[in-house]
């Protein structure tokens, strides 16, 4: 197959648009990370999307809509959910609610009775789903369990020839997937960190928001609600290793020529060896989110690199969504002084 490349303009998304009536995958920009969009209501265009990233069946897809109306057919919209998409939409929050009886294809949902649900910042993908005029779903646009996507050329990189088009917007602005909470549990959990934190939701709520992230992995037979939630995700192909900054000096004491390190700037500057290969997070956190995923895409790449240390970010607000991200890519990794082996 061969993929089309689109630009942001108005013919490119009329044409995207009509490729999604026709059942076709189009991948698309979020001000997140690029997603992988098809007909949410038609399933053999579902399952196109599957079978592009190779992601297992029971790992739900996010339905994506570019005005909220387009929701009033399939899912049940509390009062706590609209109170969070006046606050939040368009933007970086996912809710996940529950799907009206035989509205929801279960190749969405993964079999569940609930949906995991979006409307991005992004105008252009907003334009283009009005446009086609259904729902679409929108994994990250990469092959299943590798590190998402935040520019069209990653997207060409793993889905050129496997998919439709790829709609090119630029480099996304956050650079880590939608914050993800479930107004179905008893009290509402995230159950994925983003840029829209615990705090921020708990007080437009004006309730408490527990954070589910950290509850044990997920039995092989269990069907998770969210993304991201019990596969791998994120990771490369090289050993990535997190590092704390307090570490920074013993981790160039033990650094290989094959060995790079992404850190923010200010120690990059410290970097005793100028040939060592490295990746800039940035000067922020924000800028380190925006960073992460480029970098490990990049290094991943590279034939001379073995493994790939990256530096931690303090655990609070976008900071525990970088950090989410990067565990996940680690596999629980962490460099430990010079004993590291």
């Amino acid at each position: 197959m061969e993929t089309k490349h689109f630009n942001n303009q108005k013919q490119s998304q009329d044409d995207a648009a009509l490729l999604l009536q026709q059942g076709e995958v189009v991948a698309f920009p979020t001000e997140t990370v690029y997603g992988l969009g098809a007909d949410a209501t038609n399933d053999e265009a579902v399952k196109k999307v599957f079978a592009a990233k190779g992601r297992p069946a029971d790992n739900p897809l996010i339905m994506t809509v570019g005005e909220e109306s387009q929701l009033d057919d399939y899912v049940t919209v509390s009062q706590p959910a609209k109170t969070l998409m006046k606050a939040f939409w368009p933007g970086s929050l996912t809710i996940i609610l529950p799907i009206k009886p035989g509205m929801v294809s279960m190749l969405v949902t993964g079999g569940l009775q609930t949906a995991a649900v979006r409307m991005p910042a992004n105008e252009v993908t907003r334009s283009l789903i009005k446009k086609a005029g259904f729902p679409i779903v929108g994994p990250s646009a990469n092959l299943s369990g590798k590190p998402s996507p935040t520019t069209a050329a990653h997207v060409a990189h793993d889905m050129d020839g496997k998919i439709a088009a790829i709609v090119d917007d630029g480099p996304t602005q956050i650079g880590v997937e939608s914050t993800v909470i479930d107004l179905t549990a008893k009290v509402p959990t995230i159950l994925r960190t983003g840029a829209v934190t615990q705090e921020e939701l708990a007080n437009a709520l004006g309730q408490e928001v527990i954070d589910g992230t950290s509850k044990k992995a997920l039995a092989a037979d269990q069907t998770p609600k969210a993304p991201g939630m019990k596969y791998r995700h994120y990771a490369p192909d090289k050993d990535v290793y997190v590092f704390d900054p307090l570490d920074w000096f013993d981790l160039q004491g033990v650094l290989q020529p094959s060995d790079a390190v992404m850190a923010e700037d200010h120690l990059l500057e410290q970097l005793a060896n100028k040939q060592q290969p490295s990746w800039s997070l940035g000067q922020s956190l924000q800028q380190a989110s925006e960073n992460l995923f480029a970098g490990l895409r990049y290094f991943d790449d590279q034939a001379a690199v073995d493994r790939i240390y990256v530096q931690a970010m303090p655990d609070m607000g976008l900071g525990k969504a970088y950090n989410n991200r990067l565990a996940k890519a680690s596999g629980g990794r962490l460099f430990q002084g010079a004993d590291t082996d």
